[in-house]
Parts: structure tokens; sequence; C-alpha cells
């Protein structure tokens, strides 16, 4: 029972964050469509039989479909509900304007447009959410302030919230950069001497470390997230030896060379801190460096952070959008490295993953708590974005290069070409397909 439980959970997040994607994309495909005067018979969300229906006024049917896998736009005078091919008895009985109002009979400009909506809404989604998010958790202002101090097992020490920090250690520290410079410096420790400004005076204060051994968060289908670890865990030893920083954790992981590792874990609860013991073993994981390219290290999944949260001030729309757009970018950038480290041999091919692992994902997101889920559909919807563009007939970027196509040469493929391309670009998908299942059952 509790497997099954926990295989519905996944099911359950997985189908409705590929629902939000999909509902997203398939509208910009719609709506462009449709401003574009291109007229849609149906938009469906999911494929198989329809489950519940609606007619506009526009004599469009709006249904709910029974295998939640995916959706569609199907305009007037397509053979089928990827656009490829042309009904030619529909078309035939149209008239000179009625056929201007199909996906075939309209102009390049809105046929390339229609196409090119669906991916360019995913990452609209993609934007809107991280910019959401932002100006939901604020900016850090400038000055390094407490807002709040994590739960740990010797507590905040003296440090409070609004303590405006000066000094670590006897080393100038008034900026962020500065702080982790000169704590960076300092012998692992249990605890610090900080200088802060208080109630207009500063003073001396014994605090704990700038990054102490507290889980940030957990990533999915990670060492740390198989074994039950979570955010806001905090490791306090490691084979029966104390750390007292983040740095003591990932040196300690990085020595283990992939061998096991005994954790002792302090847990906060509502009831009662808890402390129990944990065993997991290191995986090799390639991960992105700064420069572009791909390292691989030992790791357990976690991530850490400040001692603190730091005061924060309200973040512009215009630094929201900004921002949310460079992670949007950024998750594209690093996709394409991945590909092409893979393709080229140079990280592994488990890097792929398929249906199962993305639904694992979400389950993963989901049980982090709402934040973590809406996040995650952000990175997925670039990611659906991303994949939709790639120059693979079937796919919206298949369909694009026949615009261009057309576009260069004056007239579309010929229908036998179309037909052929279009059969090796539903290869190619189904291969990819297979193979991030394999890997997702394999690696």
């Amino acid at each position: 029972m509790p497997d099954f439980g926990n295989a519905l959970y996944t099911i359950v997040a997985f189908v409705v964050a590929l629902s939000i994607i999909v509902t997203v994309h398939e509208y910009g495909h719609y709506i462009i469509g449709r401003l574009s005067g291109i007229k849609a018979e149906a938009f469906s969300i999911g494929f198989g039989p329809k489950l519940i229906s609606h007619t506009d006024r526009r004599g469009t049917v709006w249904k709910i479909s029974a295998i939640p896998l995916g959706g569609y736009v199907k305009f007037l005078g397509d053979a089928n509900a990827a656009s490829a091919g042309v009904d030619e008895a529909a078309m035939s009985g149209l008239s000179a304007e009625e056929r201007r109002h199909t996906m075939h009979g309209a102009p390049l400009w809105a046929r390339a447009a229609t196409v090119a909506a669906g991916p360019i809404f995913n990452f609209i989604l993609s934007i809107a959410i991280f910019a959401g998010v932002m100006m939901w958790s604020g900016t850090a202002i400038d000055e390094p302030t407490v807002g709040t101090v994590v739960e740990l097992p010797g507590g905040a020490g003296d440090l409070r919230p609004g303590d405006r920090l000066i000094a670590v250690a006897g080393r100038p520290a008034a900026t962020y950069p500065e702080i982790e410079d000169a704590v960076a410096k300092l012998p692992s420790q249990p605890t610090l001497d900080w200088r802060v400004a208080r109630d207009g005076q500063e003073i001396d204060v014994t605090g704990p470390q700038l990054f102490p051994p507290r889980l940030a968060g957990v990533a999915p289908q990670s060492a740390a997230y198989d074994a039950g670890l979570g955010a806001g865990d905090v490791v306090t030893a490691i084979d029966g030896a104390p750390i007292w920083t983040f740095a003591d954790l990932q040196d300690r992981v990085k020595a283990a060379d992939g061998k096991p590792l005994d954790l002792s874990i302090w847990r906060p609860a509502k009831t009662g801190a808890e402390t129990l013991d944990v065993t997991l073993t290191p995986r090799r994981t390639d991960i992105p460096t700064a420069t572009g390219g791909f390292e691989t290290r030992w790791l357990i999944g976690a991530t850490g952070s400040f001692v603190f949260e730091p005061e924060t001030r309200m973040t512009t729309p215009l630094e929201a959008v900004t921002g949310g757009a460079r992670q949007t970018w950024a998750i594209v950038s690093s996709s394409v490295s991945a590909l092409t480290h893979m393709i080229s041999g140079k990280i592994s091919s488990c890097n792929l993953r398929g249906a199962i692992g993305i639904a694992e994902g979400s389950a993963a997101a989901a049980k982090g708590g709402i934040d973590d889920f809406i996040w995650f559909i952000a990175v997925l919807s670039t990611a659906v974005g991303f994949l939709n563009l790639f120059p693979i007939p079937v796919l919206d970027g298949g369909h694009l290069m026949f615009h261009l196509y057309e576009g260069i040469t004056g007239k579309p493929p010929s229908d036998a070409v179309m037909n052929f391309l279009m059969a090796i670009g539903l290869t190619l998908v189904l291969s990819m397909m297979i193979f991030g299942l394999w890997n997702d059952l394999t690696c």
C-alpha cells in the first residue's frame, strides 16, 4: 500500500505539472492562430477518447481527453492533430475566403507565428513564474542584515533579526562578498565572533557559522533524497567525526570517493527536534561549470545556504522580469551544453531522463511544498519549449524549418517529401523517448 500510494502521488503530480505546461503551450498555438485569422476546430488537453467537452461560439470544441500525456490544437484543414498533412476533402469544399482561415491556406507569416507561439508561451510561463517568485521573496538589501536565523542544534547564538554585519573574526565584512571571503579563510569551528550594528551601537556577539552543514534543499533522485533527507536537516557528524560547516560536508563527501558515509542528522520538528542516523553513498554527478563546461564530482545531492535569511526589499517588476528571463536562458544554455557534451561523450548519457524521471521529479517537488512545485513547473516549461524548437519534423521546430524552406523557395515541400520527413521525425522522437525511459530504468 505505501508503494501504491507513492506511485499514485507521483502520477498525480506529473499529470498536474504536465497539464499546466501543455495547456499554456497549446493555448499559445490557439490564440496566435485565432488572432492571425486561422480557425481552430478542436483544443484538447490529453489524447484519446474525450471525457468532457464544450463547443464555444466560434465552433471550437474544447475538451479534456482520457490520456493526459500531452495535448493538441486541430486547425481547420488539418489532416490530423499534429498539423501534418492537409485534409484534401475538407479543403476542396472551401471557398478562397474560407481557405484563408485554414492552417494550410493562411499566409506564411500567420502559419509561422502560430507554430512558434507554443514554445514562446512556454518561455513566457517560465519567466512569469520566476519573476513572481522573485517578487514574492524579495531582493536582499545591499547591507548584510539578518532577517531570520535558521534552526540549528545550538540555536542562533547571540545573532538577532535586524543585526547588520560589520566584521567577522576581526576581519571587516560590510558586504556579502567580503563576509564570504573572510569566512572562507577561517578554520572550521563551531562558532564565529561577529561584530554587528544593533540599536545604533556596534557590539561583539558569538554566532553560528555562516554556512552551517544544514541542507537548504535536496535534489530529486539523489543519494540524499533516497536516504530520506530533506530541507532543514543538519548534518552534525560524518562517520562519528563532528563537522561544523557545509564545506566540511563537501570535503568529506569528496574524500569518500564513492564509499558509503554514516551521517548523524539533527532534524527540527514542531513537537521537538529529533536525531537520526542514515547511511548513504555519494554518486558521480556531472554538474555545469561557470565557463559552460561540465565537471564530474561525487555528490549527495544537497545544497547549503547562509545561517540566516537576509533582510530583503521589494523586487521591482523590471528586476523580476529581467531575473526571470536570465533564469530561463540559463536553463536553455545549460541544456544545450549538456546535449553537446553527451553527444561528444564527455559526460554520461544518463543525464538524459525520460517520462519516469520527470514524474519522479514532479513528485519530489510537490512533496517539497507548493513553492518547489511551482518552481519545478517553470523549469519543466522551459525544457518543453526548448525541446519543441528542435528542428525535427512533428515538433514545432520541424514545422518552422518547413516554413523557412517555403519562405526561401516560394513553395512548401512536396507531400511525398513531407510524409517522409515526418516519418523520420516521429522515429527520432520515439527513439529519444525510449532512450530516456531506458535511462530511467537502468541509470
